[in-house]
């Protein structure tokens, strides 16, 4: 994967690069408790649970799912990966429905340790992109850490069944759209609304770590 880094603070590039290699080798997370991403296969996590969106709605991802399935990704406000790749995820999520598949953005950074993840924030984005889908806030990492998202953005696309057919990045240059070469989740989603197999199932998720709200110790 390329990631060129000229928008990409060098430190924060080459910790968030450190970070997914240990993630790569070692099944870290940033979840307390938490032991990696869920598997290819496997059903949607907490259907049913209820968030609260930009346009002040609940919503369940059982409710939002399309005939063709289900993407979910897990971004934010402030990460430089997540800004990077945010018109591309825009773009994409806004022309899911056209595809027969729901989508959703979730956004599970603690808002008290990320005042630029509170909703009010997540709402001014939320006009300012564009954005036609449901962003959701979930502040206490519960659904993230159902899912093992560990990073912000990081995709999780569902078939019709509700069963993971793609995980992972983008595309492979989050600084330079010009510049990409493999278009990971477009085809990821090209690929389940045409009924095809899909060309690659799986890709390292890289970005900044979810900032999870602490649990109390027991």
């Amino acid at each position: 994967m390329t990631l060129r880094t000229s928008h990409v603070p060098r430190a924060l590039f080459a910790a968030a690069l450190g970070i997914a290699v240990l993630v790569g080798f070692a099944g870290h997370t940033f979840a307390q408790g938490a032991a990696g991403p869920i598997a290819l296969g496997t059903p949607t996590p907490m259907a049913d649970f209820k968030m609260t969106t930009t346009a002040g709605k609940e919503v369940t991802l059982a409710g939002l799912k399309g005939k063709k399935g289900t993407l979910v990704v897990f971004t934010c406000n402030t990460c430089p990966y997540a800004k990077g790749w945010e018109e591309r995820i825009v773009a994409i999520g806004n022309k899911a429905a056209d595809r027969g598949v729901g989508m959703i953005a979730i956004n599970s950074n603690d808002p008290d340790r990320v005042p630029g993840d509170a909703m009010s924030a997540m709402q001014d984005r939320a006009k300012q992109r564009g954005i036609k889908f449901a962003y959701a806030a979930d502040p206490a990492g519960d659904v993230a850490r159902a899912f093992g998202a560990s990073h912000t953005p990081e995709a999780f696309l569902f078939d019709g069944e509700g069963k993971l057919v793609y995980h992972g990045s983008i595309d492979d240059n989050v600084d330079d759209p010009r510049a990409v070469k493999q278009t990971y989740l477009a085809n990821a989603v090209a690929d389940l609304s045409s009924g095809k197999a899909q060309r690659m199932a799986e890709t390292k998720a890289i970005g900044c770590g979810i900032k999870f709200r602490q649990k109390a110790a027991s």
